[in-house]
């Protein structure tokens, strides 16, 4: 299991106290089954829609955009490709696409909430993206005239009642030999690697569980990955798991910890976990980084597993 410490990985400028936890090709199914669920919507989305939730997408794009990259790339990814990018949100997988797309292809990005779409639009404009644009809809049942050479998709399939069918529905929007690669958080991983020496980090992520398996999220997307893959019909994804991971005195993932559960306060209050007392959100930040100082253990943030497999031609 290496651990590789770089500035280029963690993408934060803290080469000597970040560091990325690397697991490649993972191969176990998930033991849950995600066909037939009885949730006829959509979860809700766990973490508001909010100005707010948008700064700390936009953070936490930052935090995982090696992990990101190396993914695409792993995935094929190439010049001149077309590609759907599915849950775009503020626009950042759309943006690192448009770059390994190049000016000969395209990239376009769906998401139901319309709101984000002009922040996403917004950023393009500013960032000088010709290649890339964005549509207010269901990727699942939105007209588009193209057939694309590959599927994007992160944090997406989690709130989703049944990934499997909808990964079947997309690959019907790609070409033959056409590429799908997701990306989705594990949250029953991330309990895993939270120890009894960091008893703070270790209920935050107790907490974090409980508030996303309330609102219909699938808390282990990651692993389900494999299993959506299988019974969509696609060939056995690759699959690696990363996580950015840190615990020096600076690291920005204290901050990024914080500024999670701002966001889910209203969620920690109204399902009673907890109180905005206990939580103590302005000081949780120093608070998780003396907890690691003082431990000598490190912090992680969420882990991702990512996927990929080319559809038969």
């Amino acid at each position: 299991m290496p651990i590789v410490a770089s500035d280029e990985d963690l993408g934060c400028g803290v080469a000597e106290h970040a560091f990325t936890l690397r697991v490649v090709t993972i191969t176990t199914p998930s033991t849950r089954c995600y066909k037939g669920s009885n949730m006829n919507n959509n979860a809700q989305y766990t973490m508001g829609r909010t100005e707010a939730e948008t700064k700390r997408l936009i953070q936490n794009a930052r935090l995982y955009d090696e992990m990101t990259r190396r993914f695409l790339q792993r995935a094929g990814i190439t010049k001149g490709m077309k590609v759907l990018d599915v849950g775009s949100g503020a626009g950042d997988v759309a943006f690192t696409l448009a770059e390994y797309v190049g000016p000969d292809g395209s990239v376009v990005g769906v998401d139901v909430n319309a709101e984000i779409l002009d922040t996403a639009r917004d950023r393009a404009n500013a960032s000088g993206f010709k290649n890339v644009h964005f549509i207010a809809g269901d990727a699942r049942s939105l007209e588009l005239l193209d057939t694309f050479d590959a599927v994007v998709g992160r944090l997406v399939l989690m709130y989703i009642p049944d990934p499997a069918d909808t990964l079947k529905q997309l690959t019907t929007r790609l070409r033959p030999g056409g590429i799908v690669a997701f990306q989705e958080v594990d949250l029953a991983l991330h309990k895993a690697l939270a120890s009894p020496e960091t008893p703070l980090l270790r209920k935050l992520v107790d907490w974090e569980c409980t508030i996303f398996k309330r609102t219909g999220a699938h808390i282990d997307m990651g692993i389900g990955l494999y299993r959506a893959f299988v019974e969509a019909g696609l060939p056995e994804p690759t699959l690696n798991l990363e996580t950015p991971i840190g615990g020096a005195a600076v690291w920005p993932g204290y901050q990024q910890r914080a500024a999670t559960f701002r966001n889910l306060l209203p969620l920690i209050e109204k399902y009673e976990i907890a109180t905005a007392e206990e939580l103590d959100i302005e000081t949780l930040a120093e608070r998780l980084r003396a907890e690691a100082v003082v431990a000598k253990r490190p912090v992680s943030l969420p882990p991702h597993i990512t996927a990929h497999a080319v559809k038969g031609r």
